[in-house]
């Protein structure tokens, strides 16, 4: 799916909420290895429920949590300064405006 995203890069909308982009500044190299390794701890999270291990749980938990700081969509923000709207509504943002024009387009 190809969601909206902010006018600066930041982030994407998915259900009216601000979601944290990868930072763009990373090698496509590494981006793609980033990845990877998100989709397999994400898929041993998916196993390790099934089989109701949870030192299996906590350690892949902790390997989606380590790839998604590396990605920079969660950790220290990859750009100038530490503001960070992860996961706030858009319409409690500064991003309010853009999103209402935004939607009055469509």
């Amino acid at each position: 799916m190809d969601y909206p995203k902010t006018p600066d890069g930041r982030y994407f909308v998915h259900n009216e909420r601000l979601w944290r982009c990868s930072n763009p500044n990373l090698s496509e190299e590494l981006r793609t290895r980033l990845v990877a390794e998100l989709m397999d701890a994400r898929r041993e999270v998916r196993r390790a429920k099934r089989a109701m291990e949870a030192t299996s749980l906590a350690d892949a938990r902790q390997r989606v949590h380590t790839a998604k700081v590396a990605l920079g969509e969660r950790g220290n923000t990859w750009w100038d300064d530490d503001t960070d709207f992860n996961r706030f509504l858009v319409k409690n943002t500064p991003y309010a405006q853009w999103w209402m024009d935004l939607a009055h387009q469509k």
